[in-house]
């Protein structure tokens, strides 16, 4: 929206699932849209040493089972974003590798607000009515659907083959590309004819056009995506996209098997660099 207010009480709503509006701004419109598949800089391809992602983290001996024990992990990140990492964020002001202003006075408020109202309605409440456990049961039900949809939403269009993992030039501390090619080499679509998934996931599915236009409302990607393709091929920077959201959950799952077996980095990708967060530059 045009009015700020209205995109703010939208944002908000995020609280109402367990989530924080502040901590979402700075690790996924700040930094995720920053630092896309640059390894040690982009918070979402980090597991802390549960599974690779990317060619230039290095390899552990169990990473070769990592593309069947993941997916049960992948139900647990609501609960882990609803009951551990916002309340991390706000003690460390830190996200990853990220050091972030932590949220202060109406921030602050609005969170804690946000969370009391969500533990309310979904622990409180319900247990009113019925038993502990089966409320627990509920909860557990719901946040696994929410943790498996959210991660693999967001890993079918970067964790996949046809997404680039490049890096930083290890002297210059800057990327090898500029910030559009970089967000059109590392972003995969998945879906695109489907009406259907493109309102469930309110445009998500046009991934490529939502780095790319971030600010345009995402009513607009299916139109935008055609031009974007072929300005893309004009410029010869492919343009890939998966047929369909399960393409792309099969693609992030034969992702996963390479990574788990291969210990080279990806031909074509550079290799890890030196620059800081903040200071890799877009090339001219």
């Amino acid at each position: 929206s045009n009015r700020r207010w209205v995109n703010s009480l939208a944002a908000w709503t995020l609280h109402l699932a367990g989530g924080s509006s502040g901590q979402w701004h700075w690790k996924h419109t700040i930094i995720h849209h920053m630092y896309v598949n640059i390894t040690g800089y982009d918070d979402d391809c980090d597991t802390g040493g549960l599974a690779r992602l990317t060619p230039h983290q290095p390899m552990r001996w169990y990473y070769r089972w990592q593309h069947w024990y993941v997916w049960p992990v992948y139900g647990l990140l609501a609960v882990k974003m609803q009951l551990l990492d916002d309340f991390r964020f706000i003690i460390t002001g830190r996200l990853g590798e990220h050091r972030v202003p932590r949220p202060r006075r109406g921030a602050l408020v609005t969170f804690i607000v946000g969370r009391v109202i969500f533990f309310a309605w979904a622990f409180a409440v319900p247990m009113l009515f019925h038993p502990v456990l089966v409320v627990l049961f509920y909860y557990a039900v719901g946040a696994v659907v929410l943790g498996t949809v959210m991660v693999l939403v967001f890993a079918t269009p970067h964790l996949v083959e046809l997404a680039d993992f490049p890096a930083p030039d290890e002297k210059l501390g800057q990327m090898p590309t500029p910030w559009a090619v970089h967000q059109a080499r590392v972003t995969v679509d998945f879906g695109r004819g489907s009406r259907v998934l493109t309102w469930l996931l309110g445009g998500l599915n046009y991934h490529k056009e939502h780095h790319l236009f971030p600010l345009i409302c995402h009513v607009n990607y299916p139109a935008i995506s055609a031009i974007v393709e072929q300005t893309c091929g004009q410029f010869g920077v492919p343009y890939q996209a998966h047929r369909s959201f399960l393409a792309g959950v099969a693609a992030h799952y034969r992702w996963l098997r390479r990574m788990g077996q291969e210990e080279s980095g990806q031909p074509g990708s550079g290799q890890p660099g030196s620059c800081q967060p903040g200071s890799c530059q877009r090339s001219a």
